[in-house]
């Protein structure tokens, strides 16, 4: 378990569901080609830094719920300020790429928080889905183009599996 302080506190639990949002600088609306950078951005580390559940990515914010995975290489969980530095940092470039502008994309701090078993993952999965049916964007969250859903849950959760005890120990 990780915990560090900014302006907003940070905890992170090693194999559990984070649900995750983070909003634009000065609350600036995206536009829509930016808004498919900030989904391609999530999706590229699914599987390799994280496993990733659900992402909407709403005209000035998002919502994501991940669960950090282990980098190999440093035989460590990966952090979420790592996870979101790489995110944040790799759609804000690109975008002011695209729209021919500098200066920061995102506010600095994001909300995050795990989720614990008795949230419920389904549920919380499906009040970020929900989030531009709620905001008049969509009919359904299949119509929002910037909604993404792992087809298979299941497979991501985690579990820890006890180590084999040495003999004679």
């Amino acid at each position: 378990m990780r915990f560090y302080r900014r302006n907003l506190p940070h905890l992170q639990r090693d194999f559990k569901p984070h649900f995750i949002t983070f909003v634009t600088k000065s609350r600036w609306t995206l536009p829509e080609d930016a808004r498919d950078i900030v989904l391609s951005c999530y999706c590229h580390d699914h599987r390799q830094k994280y496993e990733l559940y659900v992402a909407v990515v709403m005209p000035d914010h998002v919502h994501v719920i991940l669960t950090p995975l282990i980098n190999q290489s440093a035989k460590e969980i990966f952090s979420l300020i790592e996870i979101m530095r790489g995110i944040k940092g790799a759609s804000a470039r690109a975008i002011n790429q695209l729209l021919r502008r500098h200066g920061p994309v995102w506010q600095e701090e994001s909300f995050d928080h795990v989720l614990r078993s008795s949230e419920g993952l389904d549920s919380k999965i499906e009040y970020v889905l929900q989030n531009p049916v709620r905001n008049g964007l969509a009919n359904s969250w299949q119509e929002y183009r910037w909604a993404w859903q792992r087809a298979d849950p299941e497979s991501a959760l985690m579990t820890v599996k006890q180590l084999p005890t040495r003999r004679g120990a």
